[in-house]
């Protein structure tokens, strides 16, 4: 394929795409394993309730709090890339860790958990301003979904090679990160300028209406899936339905339809997208309260909720909060965006075992699917972050080329009744119809 096809596609040069969804896919397959591996050793090791708790809150108050804290960090130094290489140098002697020292005691495993968070929050909110800068809007979504396609497809594959060990587990993190960093020495990415000046302070980006009216919902579906998600597990087993199953379908689906709303986000804009992944997940929460116990009811949830999340991983982690910073430093617009979801994954672990003692299932999935119905209405004031004059082009060139066929199907009807003094009534209609276009076409002008 040639540049320029390939840009015409992807709307930017290869170089640019490989690194972005390097840079990226790297550092989020390395947290998602880091998180797993983390997992398994608490799980394994015995810990009790209250000390597993300590864990998993310190590993995401210090991702939170670095992530925030961040932007500090860029703004100092000034250039990216230079941080970047070194961050993931940085995570390759921290993966190797659990070879010097015995992770599996308290206080070892606390100081690792920590330390694991502080890492990934300082070094994630500047993979994604890097993201930003390389990239526009309106090429930004497609390259988001095309990365989270890498994430699924890269975590899958260390996944299913099942690699047990500590030792072993800390090597492939360490071996990952290597790569990454090989990757791009390799490519040499090229270093965007900073924004500095009248950098944004979180408070004014929490009272930026856009933002809001973005950040609520996301927000809301959050805590509603957190609360969810551990009596859906619970639900799927009672009904016999293997929940490592529901679990991969899900991800698949994810990961294609990331993709394809990344495509459309480009298209058609961000804000029908978010509106059509809630209004889905609505339905999918309402069609296991009301066919309780139906194996075609659960396989519905699992469908609409592996397409509405292709859609919310594309959106909401990746591109809106780039479009929202508009081209100045987005590191505290990821930094705020990542927290809701980092929140919900915080209270799934945390309340996951409890939750589903003292609340009913039908309870729960009426509470959500009514909670995410209403989390749309801010999206209804919300603006959309795809410039109008990109959509307007879209559309412009859209009128153009039917007014085109029509034009060309008006000549050939026309040729064709050149023996007919008075234009038939289908040369009439069609000639009617070109104008109809033009008029349309008109209001772009």
């Amino acid at each position: 394929m040639s540049k320029k096809a390939f840009a015409g596609i992807f709307g930017t040069s290869p170089k640019i795409a490989v690194v972005s969804i390097v840079l990226v896919a790297n550092a989020l397959i390395w947290y998602f394993y880091y998180f797993s591996f983390l997992l398994d050793v608490i799980n394994e090791t015995g810990f009790s309730s209250s000390e597993t708790l300590t864990v998993w809150g310190i590993n995401f108050l210090g991702i939170a709090l670095s992530a925030l804290l961040s932007f500090t960090v860029i703004h100092r130094i000034k250039t990216r890339t230079n941080f970047l290489l070194y961050w993931m140098f940085a995570g390759a002697i921290f993966s190797l860790i659990p070879l010097a020292i015995n992770i599996t005691q308290f206080y070892i495993i606390t100081m690792f958990s920590v330390l694991g968070g502080v890492y990934f929050g300082l070094g994630m909110p500047i993979c994604f301003g890097y993201f930003a800068s390389v990239t526009e809007a309106t090429n930004r979504a497609r390259l988001s979904g095309i990365t989270f396609l890498f994430v699924f497809s890269g975590f899958f594959f260390l996944s299913v090679l099942g690699i047990t060990g500590i030792a072993l587990n800390s090597i492939i993190l360490a071996v990952w990160k290597l790569g990454g960093l090989a990757a791009l020495l390799v490519l040499k990415p090229k270093e965007e300028q900073i924004y500095q000046s009248g950098d944004a302070s979180y408070s004014s980006i929490l009272r930026n209406r856009s933002f809001f009216l973005y950040f609520i919902p996301w927000l809301m579906f959050s805590a509603v899936n957190s609360l969810a998600v551990p009596i859906i597990s619970d639900f799927f087993t009672e009904t016999f339905i293997d929940y490592t199953l529901i679990s991969i379908v899900e991800n698949v689906l994810s990961a294609i339809f990331a993709v394809v709303f990344g495509f459309f986000g480009d298209f058609v804009g961000r804000k029908r997208l978010t509106v059509a992944g809630f209004a889905l997940l609505g339905v999918g929460y309402a069609s296991l309260g009301l066919f309780s116990g139906s194996t075609l009811g659960c396989w519905f949830y699992v469908i609409v909720d592996g397409i509405a999340w292709g859609a919310f991983y594309t959106i909401f982690l990746m591109t809106l909060w780039g479009d929202l910073a508009q081209e100045k430093g987005s590191e505290k617009y990821y930094a705020l965006g990542s927290l809701p979801y980092l929140f919900s994954n915080f209270m799934r672990i945390s309340m996951g075992s409890t939750i589903g003692g003292f609340v009913a299932e039908s309870a729960i999935f009426s509470f959500a699917s009514l909670f995410l119905f209403l989390a749309v209405l801010p999206l209804v004031y919300a603006p959309e972050t795809l410039p109008e004059k990109t959509m307007k082009e879209r559309e412009l060139k859209n009128y153009i080329e039917k007014a085109q066929k029509a034009a060309t199907k008006v000549q050939k009807t026309e040729v064709e009744d050149t023996s007919s003094e008075k234009a038939s009534p289908e040369i009439e209609s069609e000639s009617e119809d070109f104008k109809e276009i033009l008029k349309e076409a008109e209001k772009y002008y």
